[in-house]
């Protein structure tokens, strides 16, 4: 009788069992129980009352039919009940879906159709989205109201009726989900990223040994963007270490109420995107408040501009922290760390770059065919390991798009340099070629931008008859700045290739911006076209 071969280097197959996520929330109610876990407007939560809240809400859950493997819709503003949903669900090894809560009750009603589920938590100022949902989705069992709302139960009465239970923590594996994490939608409509227990567990790791090295149950954390995306994933990193995690009093982003909040609890860190990073540091606000707390003020989301960057470590110092990730690789492709952000040009200073890899990931530059490129050669930037998530849910059509030979493409295009360090040139869907040449606008936006009139730009392709396509530029001044189209084109001039140079250029008052505040090149070309300003045949006009 022969031996039973395994295939595996000898290991027999077995469960990957993993940590419930939710145990964070157990283990910093065990280690610092007085402590603030959660502060918000005038109201803190200690670890003890956070842990005695999610239990209970778990409780409620599993009351009402909630098991493993079960989808809880959740929309929601920021407030503490939202904090605790998603900890209530791990423990039962339900899957949060949360929404960016200011799509509408249509959009919502897709997102509770694709992801397949069966409750659903809402804030009381969201009816409308209620009712579409319970019509696209029949057979919802039930709707949590947070706040005083006709259209469900109460979701603190839930928690005070469960008051003092403690369910059992659910068994999980590797591989079992937790969050769908929707992808924004640029491209069609939104997929439901896969994140599980597993791979949420390195990317924890990975954000504390990258982002914000030396977190502990000290640090506190300010939130500026909806939880339901990475400022959420940002948050978990915090629950893990047991720091405190502060709100905004408003769903309306206040710099100077933010930082006020800086001031008052000290913060160490926050999570948001240039455009934010851009307001903050440009509002008068900024001098006013003690803000000396900071060690790591983390943008993600698209790169900072030069002239941005340079504004911002003038302000704060050597804070600046920037990764590089999409949804589906949860934030974990580069990090640029306080060390190499520099605000002056020269020597060491890399600029436009994104930073090199992070740790256990790695990145590919590859050409249309999956073959890598080498140092300097333009490709889509493909990456593999743990913190790539683990397919669109229900979705084999976008999973065999997403993936090639083991990569996720993520649909940027850049180059790595001989160290390694990334440089993104755009999205893939934002190159146009015009006459035959390939242009990035990203290159054009980051010399526009040096204009010292200029706050915002966008530039994207259009349509043209002589040379396939062309650029148009879209700007917003600085207060009490002017500038004319033909003034910038003539300032532009000699610092690009003439191919480069966009053929008009607009002024508006404001650029459209997605919920998370980056400027959407889709929205900005629906409203070029809103406004007639597409197509290009009429000259630039004259100076003066």
């Amino acid at each position: 009788m022969s031996a039973a071969v395994h295939p595996k280097g000898g290991v027999a197959p077995c469960s990957r069992r993993a940590m419930n996520l939710a145990h964070w929330v157990r283990q910093a109610a065990r280690r610092f129980p007085g402590a603030v876990g959660l502060a918000w407007g005038d109201r803190d939560w200690t670890w003890a009352e956070i842990d005695a809240r999610v239990n209970a809400m778990a409780a409620g859950l599993a009351e009402r039919g909630v098991a493993k493997g079960d989808r809880v819709l959740v929309q929601s503003k920021n407030c503490n009940q939202m904090f605790e949903s998603l900890f209530a669900c791990l423990r039962l090894g339900a899957v949060w879906v949360p929404t960016n809560f200011r799509q509408t009750p249509g959009e919502v009603a897709y997102l509770a159709q694709a992801s397949g589920a069966s409750a659903m938590i809402c804030h009381a100022d969201f009816p409308d989205h209620v009712a579409a949902v319970r019509e696209a989705v029949p057979d919802l069992r039930f709707v949590l109201a947070i706040g005083p709302a006709a259209f469900g139960e109460d979701y603190d009465a839930v928690v005070a009726a469960h008051a003092g239970a403690v369910p059992p923590m659910a068994d999980v594996e590797y591989d079992d989900p937790c969050w769908f994490f929707f992808t924004s939608g640029t491209t069609g409509r939104p997929k439901a990223a896969v994140l599980t227990h597993g791979h949420m567990a390195f990317v924890v790791t990975n954000h504390l040994c990258d982002l914000m090295p030396g977190t502990t149950q000290a640090d506190a954390s300010l939130v500026v963007a909806p939880l339901s995306h990475g400022a959420g994933i940002h948050q978990l990193t915090q629950v893990a270490r047991g720091a405190k995690t502060v709100l905004l009093t408003s769903d309306r982003f206040d710099a100077d109420e933010a930082w006020g909040l800086v001031a008052r609890h000290q913060v160490t860190n926050l999570f948001t995107v240039p455009t934010i990073v851009k307001m903050l540091t440009e509002h008068p606000s900024v001098d006013r408040h003690d803000h000396s707390s900071l060690r790591h003020v983390i943008y993600a989301g698209a790169p900072m501009y030069r002239e941005d960057q340079k504004h911002a470590l003038r302000k704060l110092g050597k804070v600046l922290v920037q990764y590089f990730g999409l949804g589906e690789v949860t934030g974990n492709i580069t990090v640029l760390p306080p060390a190499l952000h520099d605000p002056e040009d020269g020597g060491n200073t890399k600029i436009g770059t994104c930073g090199f890899e992070r740790t256990g990931m790695q990145v590919s530059i590859q050409d249309e065919h999956g073959r890598e490129v080498g140092p300097d050669e333009t490709g889509e930037i493909c990456v593999c390991g743990p913190a790539v998530f683990a397919g669109y849910y229900d979705n084999p059509e976008a999973n065999a798009k997403a993936f090639r030979d083991g990569w996720f493409r993520t649909g940027d295009l850049g180059h790595l340099d001989a160290e390694g360090f990334l440089y993104i040139t755009g999205r893939a869907s934002d190159m146009y070629i015009s006459g035959g040449s390939n242009v990035y606008p990203r290159e054009i936006e980051e010399k526009v931008l040096k204009h010292p009139a200029l706050a915002e730009v966008a530039i994207l392709g259009v349509p043209d008859r002589t040379w396939g396509e062309v650029g148009v530029a879209v700007c917003v001044l600085r207060p009490g700045e002017t500038v004319n189209e033909r003034e910038l084109l003539t300032w532009l001039e000699p610092q690009v290739s003439r191919y480069k140079l966009p053929k008009r250029v607009f002024f508006w008052d404001e650029l459209p911006k997605s919920a998370y505040g980056k400027i959407t090149k889709k929205s900005v070309r629906a409203e070029l076209e809103a406004r007639g300003q597409v197509p290009l045949d009429q000259p630039v006009p004259a100076a003066g």
